[in-house]
Formats: structure tokens, C-alpha cells, sequence
């Protein structure tokens, strides 16, 4: 890992701090990715701390963004120098989906179609939302809430659709 550490300073693009990630790190990451398109996961240490994040391209360039767990008050950092690694992360980032869901939308198949239809990023929304309720009743509320909304009856924060 060693080779892959540097200082740089930390920056901002809008309300985002972020880093520029050296070249010769960025080639050994696409590389050892076998990608060279965003999101690419990696892992490493900002100030010895560890973090997991993505490793982004926004207007051409790469970007490692320093969010508030990675650094404590990052948006009050800027122009501060900081110590990064970082490389590849090849481990399974996947979030299961909650058992009471998966069976709710697999028990009607227009359900399971449209939920089947939903691009990546929603249906991963869905399944983070019911995955951090955390009393059973607000589980299946809100379950029973994706369900309606699956099926066309109501918008996702629970107005009938006429």
C-alpha cells in the first residue's frame, strides 16, 4: 500500500471536497480494476484513517471525494495538505435486501416486473430505506407503502395517482 500513498491538498468542486489522485496511482487502479469508468470502488486511509468510497470522474477528471466520515469537518478543510491511500477494492459491496421485501414483491408478478424494471440506483434506494427502519411496524409500513407504489397506486411518498 505503501506505493500507493500521497499528500495532496484537499479541494472543493460545489459543496464537495475532494482530492486529484496521482497518475501513476490511477493507471495501477485500472489496471488491477480492468476498468477505467466511473464509479470504480476503492478503499485506503485519509490521515490513517481507513475509508470505502468510489473513485469518480466529473468533468474529465478523476476524483476522490473526502466526505465527513472519511475526514471529520472536511468542508471547513480546504486547502489543507492530507495524507491519502488508496487502491482497488475488489470486495462485495451489494446490500441484501430485506427478506420481508424480497417476499412482498416476489408474491404479485407485476410487482416483481416493475420492481425488476427499476433502474439500479432506485431499486438500491428502496432496499437501503427498508434495510435502515428499524422497528418491524415501520418495516411493513413502509413495505406495504413500496408495494402500492410498485403496483401503481400510489407515487413513493404515499399520494394516490389518479
Amino acid at each position: 500500500m505503501k506505493d500507493n500513498l500521497f499528500t495532496t491538498e484537499l479541494e472543493i468542486i460545489g459543496i464537495n471536497p475532494f482530492v486529484f489522485v496521482p497518475e501513476d496511482i490511477l493507471k495501477t487502479i485500472f489496471e488491477v480494476s480492468g476498468r477505467e469508468k466511473s464509479p470504480i470502488p476503492v478503499k485506503g486511509t485519509v490521515n490513517g484513517l481507513e475509508y470505502k468510497q468510489n473513485l469518480m470522474r466529473y468533468l474529465g477528471e478523476w476524483r476522490l471525494y473526502i466526505n465527513l466520515i472519511m475526514l471529520k469537518n472536511s468542508p471547513k478543510r480546504i486547502g489543507e495538505i492530507i495524507e491519502v491511500s488508496i487502491e482497488y477494492d475488489d470486495s462485495d459491496r451489494s446490500i441484501p435486501i430485506h427478506p420481508k421485501l424480497d417476499q412482498a414483491i416476489k408474491e404479485d408478478p407485476i410487482t416483481l416486473h416493475n420492481f425488476e424494471s427499476l433502474i439500479p440506483s432506485r431499486k438500491l434506494e428502496l432496499v437501503r430505506y427498508i434495510n435502515n427502519l428499524k422497528t418491524e411496524e415501520s418495516i411493513q409500513r413502509n413495505i406495504d407503502k413500496i408495494i402500492r407504489h410498485l403496483k401503481g397506486e400510489i407515487d413513493f411518498f404515499g399520494k394516490r395517482i389518479n
